[in-house]
């Protein structure tokens, strides 16, 4: 609806439209007889900037009867401002942090830049530790965010396109990406599924990344989440797409591959040797966190003569007086190790890792002497926990905890066969999976389209002086981002 040149109809409208809210301010004044209408939202604003910026320069500095176009250009000495001429975009205006001012005899409202919402300062990583390299992270301001990740790319071809998503929270996205680097059609599919969203509101992230998802039935993330600067940073050169969410300390990667879960910000920080050695333990730990349990079941429910006579025979004194079959055990354990998990969680910091330490002692050691369970179960329970929390990515991890039940559930039903089975399952669900055109098991399948080279940053990573070329989401042109002089003959 546009604005009338009758400043009383637009006050009339404005303040019957905001009723109730008693956090929006209503100030008039006027500016050498010119009546003039001011709106905001109290708390989120500068002060100081209506005060100094737009009220004592139109109130006392001002001379001469200005209309809106004039005032804007003469008066107000705000950087960012802009004319408006419907009342949703001067309501819209004011409920995200800006000004509005209206001025009698003109249909144009002013909209003056004055955010200034509460937020913490620049905090440290929580979810991604490392130890060698930055510690900030992202908050829940999006401006600030965006600010973290342009302080690491000084290049004029990093672009920002921002737009809203959410009919009622009308949160702001912005979609950082490299103009020469990254796919344009990536970038346009992106920017293309987020604004199609009709929902009412986008309050985190999470809402985002299970929304755009190709296949939003699949427990695996095909989009990746992180707190880390830097590690948006590292995707953006490499040909990705960043999606900045406000009110979420968390940016969405785009796309994303099973490797890259595998992937620290850490690995590119220290020497390629330990690293490497790093990713095969993450790989083996993954491995292990998933079929451990089942495997367990199998054998010693339907196959024991595969176990060594000496483990057998251990296994077996250790459950000679549990009343219960060992499907019965290992969930009684992958239970009680779930719940402390979870509750370490809720609990304080401060009190968190020593409740999850002492429960699970308590715990495993009171269920072997009371004979609920077997000594071997606890082993198994405990080293699953232990390989899952060697992972990097906790959306990755989660994945990984409820396909382990489905393996634990057809290993109890069919022994081995059911093992192998659910193994498989896995495998062909992973291989069915993309993300936004790029396979979820890249470079272990389909390698040959990038000449291999995206083996050099998989299972191990290679010296920084072999990884030469980007990934396979970079455009054909732009492959190589590192170049070396070579040897002069002689030596020199």
């Amino acid at each position: 609806m546009e604005l009338y040149k009758e400043l009383n109809k637009n006050k009339e409208y404005i303040k019957n439209t905001l009723y109730g809210s008693d956090d929006i301010v209503f100030k008039e004044f006027e500016n050498n007889g010119t009546k003039c209408f001011l709106i905001y939202a109290d708390n989120i604003v500068r002060g100081t900037t209506i005060e100094d910026g737009i009220l004592t320069n139109i109130m006392v500095r001002g001379e001469k009867n200005f209309d809106a176009f004039q005032m804007q250009n003469n008066l107000i000495s705000v950087g960012e401002t802009k004319l408006v001429q419907s009342f949703e975009e001067v309501l819209d205006a004011v409920l995200l942090g800006d000004t509005a001012l209206l001025v009698e005899n003109d249909n144009n409202a002013i909209i003056i830049s004055t955010k200034g919402w509460p937020s913490r300062g620049i905090p440290e990583a929580k979810t991604e530790i490392v130890v060698q390299g930055p510690k900030d992270a992202f908050t829940e301001l999006g401006s600030m965010n965006t600010v973290l990740i342009r302080r690491r790319i000084r290049d004029t071809a990093l672009k920002v396109r921002r737009f809203k998503c959410g009919r009622r929270s009308k949160t702001d996205i912005a979609v950082m990406y490299l103009k020469d680097v990254a796919k344009d059609e990536l970038v346009e599919n992106v920017i293309s599924q987020i604004k199609s969203l009709n929902v009412d509101c986008i309050l985190d992230s999470g809402y985002l990344e299970q929304l755009i998802e190709k296949r939003y039935s699949s427990p695996f993330p095909q989009l990746q989440l992180t707190e880390r600067p830097d590690k948006a940073a590292s995707a953006i050169y490499e040909g990705r797409v960043a999606v900045v969410v406000d009110n979420s300390p968390f940016v969405i990667l785009v796309p994303a591959t099973l490797n890259i879960f595998f992937q620290s910000a850490e690995d590119y920080y220290e020497r390629w040797e330990i690293m490497s050695f790093m990713r095969i333990l993450r790989f083996f730990a993954a491995v292990l966190s998933v079929t451990l349990p089942g495997l367990y079941i199998a054998l010693t429910v339907y196959r024991p003569d595969l176990i060594p006579t000496s483990l057998a025979l251990k296994i077996a004194s250790g459950r000679a007086y549990v009343p219960f079959p060992a499907i019965a055990e290992v969930l009684i354990m992958e239970t009680a190790f779930e719940l402390l998990r979870e509750a370490g969680v809720r609990l304080p910091s401060p009190v968190s890792s020593a409740f999850g330490i002492v429960g699970g002692i308590v715990i495993g050691s009171a269920a072997v002497e009371a004979g609920i369970v077997g000594p071997v179960v606890v082993i198994i329970a405990a080293l699953s926990g232990i390989c899952s929390f060697a992972l990097p990515n906790p959306a990755f991890v989660s994945a990984l905890r409820i396909v382990k039940y489905l393996i634990i559930f057809m290993s109890a039903f069919w022994g081995l066969f059911g093992f192998y089975t659910s193994v498989f399952l896995v495998l062909a669900h992973l291989s069915s999976l993309e993300s936004y055109g790029v396979p979820y098991l890249y470079p272990f399948c389909g390698g040959s389209v990038n000449n291999y080279t995206d083996f050099k940053d998989s299972i191990l990573r290679v010296p920084l002086r072999k990884m030469r070329k980007r990934p396979i989401f970079a455009k054909a042109g732009q492959k190589i981002r590192m170049l070396f002089k070579k040897k002069e003959e002689g030596g020199k």
